[in-house]
């Protein structure tokens, strides 16, 4: 009896000689050339991760600041944490990562003129796009090139100086493997009592679904686009045991559910988000260790 081979993942240019290997009901595509270094088997999760720099940029490239509409609707969400303190009337300091071309960063910035933002991306071409922006305002944002990944924020941004960290369809985009890294990051530069902000795909969503019909599934409920970007679903328990474990303690967190119905094509979509706002500790029960900036970026990168 022959076994039902599942459509291969195709990778993007220079790997157009490629190499099919099978197992049980999905198959997994390795560009010849790195899986004949040293005979490695390189996964199709490394390989994306590692080149992640290079189709975020393609990607920026091809659909400029046309892709993303404007995101609005956080001014509502989130006024709470960007509004004046009445017990402090200093500017907050916000660090968006993964800004892209802008679309929260500059209606942020609309809705509260206190706030001075840090604004990051692994992609030059989507800071480029933010940096001549017509709303682009040079006091107001440090826009910057940085892979939190694997560069240390508190080279970039002053160690523990910010109120606020925005997450936005950004947190998905890397490998479950890594997003600790982040998180560990992110405390370098956040504020004692800090705030971070996430708003990302929930599991079930319609782009899910199709993915994992096309048999994209590159990790546990991790997958890769046409274009070679990556895109994680979460769950709330994920999200959850994530943040405790980075030190965070959770406030707030929600599954949204919305059903879309497009004409032009006939289909009903599920669409589904996660909302959730999260603390960074400093009460006694998490065990968390307090860290100088310098430990927590030894820490970020031990074993790399």
């Amino acid at each position: 009896m022959r076994a039902t081979v599942a459509p291969t993942i195709v990778l993007s240019p220079p790997f157009s000689n490629l190499i099919t290997t099978v197992t049980r009901s999905q198959t997994h595509t390795y560009p010849t050339a790195l899986k004949c270094l040293n005979h490695n088997k390189v996964s199709l999760e490394d390989h994306y991760q590692r080149n992640a720099t290079k189709y975020w940029d393609n990607f920026y490239k091809r659909h400029q600041d046309k892709f993303f509409k404007d995101r609005h609707y956080l001014e509502k969400d989130w006024r709470y944490y960007f509004a004046e303190d009445e017990v402090c009337s200093n500017e907050k300091v916000v660090l968006e990562v993964g800004c892209g071309s802008g679309s929260t960063l500059f209606p942020l910035m609309a809705a509260f003129p206190n706030i001075y933002v840090h604004a990051c991306d692994l992609s030059p071409h989507a800071i480029e796009l933010v940096k001549s922006n017509v709303n682009f305002i040079e006091d107001r944002v440090n826009a910057i090139v940085c892979d939190v990944t694997l560069e240390s924020l508190c080279e970039k941004i002053d160690p523990f100086s910010v109120d606020v960290v925005t997450l936005v369809f950004m947190l998905s985009a890397v490998s479950p493997s890594k997003m600790p890294l982040i998180l560990e990051n992110i405390k370098t530069v956040i504020k004692p009592n800090g705030y971070v902000l996430l708003r990302d795909y929930a599991a079930g969503d319609f782009a899910q679904v199709k993915l994992q019909k096309k048999d994209r599934m590159i990790g546990e409920d991790f997958y890769v686009r046409g274009d070679g970007t990556c895109s994680f679903y979460f769950s709330e328990d994920f999200l959850s045991t994530l943040f405790l474990r980075a030190g965070f303690h959770t406030v707030d967190m929600n599954t949204y559910c919305r059903e879309v119905y497009n004409r032009s094509r006939n289909v009903t979509m599920n669409r589904r988000w996660i909302r959730g706002n999260w603390q960074c500790s400093t009460v006694q029960g998490f065990n968390i260790p307090q860290l100088d900036s310098e430990d927590r970026f030894n820490l970020l990168h031990e074993g790399k």
